[in-house]
């Protein structure tokens, strides 16, 4: 029992490293210190901290769908990484990267878990209007800002971790950059389609649970529609 906690505190430790000496985790990031262990912490308690806010965000629909919920949110986050992870890297190394895939997944996963870590900061808030508001549509378009702002972060953070872990040569930094770019925008496109995909999250109130939507239609058109109706809009 007393190792399982101390486990779980040290797993929590390299979490909170991260959110307060970013520049920090990343340095060691770039040397390659203990990679392995920040890596198993990492994905700990980020899954931890998806899961409670798709747990969160499910029950407005039923507790079928809050399980259903607490296992696809981790598993969005981190199949996203995985299919855009060897895009970045190969595309890095081809231009002059001399960091390793490990260095890559890991600041990767870190900007993952900075998104997971404002999720479950954002989960009480969230939890008040699951509780005070029965307006689906509200709920989910707040659900959707809050996932553009906590993304938008992470993002941000990703962007300025894969350029401090970067090589400084000049010509192939430049070239790395562009390629950066237009991938967090690839990333972005996947983590939504891919969220589409195994649909619903949220789950509308009313309709039977369902474990998978299908692919019909795409998510900007339902993001749309939910403002749509949310205004009165025909």
């Amino acid at each position: 029992m007393i190792q399982k906690t101390s486990r779980s505190t040290n797993h929590l430790t390299v979490l909170i490293s991260l959110l307060r000496d970013r520049k920090g985790f990343i340095e060691e990031i770039r040397q390659g210190e203990r990679l392995q262990s920040k890596i198993v912490s990492l994905l700990v308690c980020s899954s931890i901290c998806f899961a409670i806010y798709g747990a969160v965000i499910g029950l407005f629909h039923s507790p079928a769908q809050s399980l259903s919920s607490a296992i696809k949110l981790p598993c969005l986050y981190l199949l996203t990484l995985l299919i855009c992870l060897p895009t970045l890297y190969i595309f890095n190394t081809f231009f002059g990267s001399n960091r390793t895939l490990g260095q890559h997944f890991v600041i990767v996963l870190s900007a993952a878990s900075v998104i997971s870590a404002l999720l479950f900061g954002f989960a009480p808030v969230t939890l008040f209007f699951l509780i005070t508001t029965k307006h689906y549509q509200f709920f989910k378009l707040l659900n959707v800002a809050i996932f553009t702002l906590t993304g938008v972060i992470g993002v941000n953070f990703l962007y300025q971790g894969i350029q401090l872990i970067s090589d400084r040569d000049t010509e192939g930094q430049a070239i790395r950059t562009r390629l950066l770019q237009f991938w967090l925008v690839l990333y972005g496109f996947v983590g939504s389609q891919l969220g589409w995909t195994i649909s619903p999250i949220f789950g509308e109130p009313g309709r039977p649970f369902i474990l998978f939507a299908g692919t019909e239609g795409n998510i900007y058109v339902d993001i749309l529609k939910a403002i749509s109706e949310l205004f009165g809009f025909k």
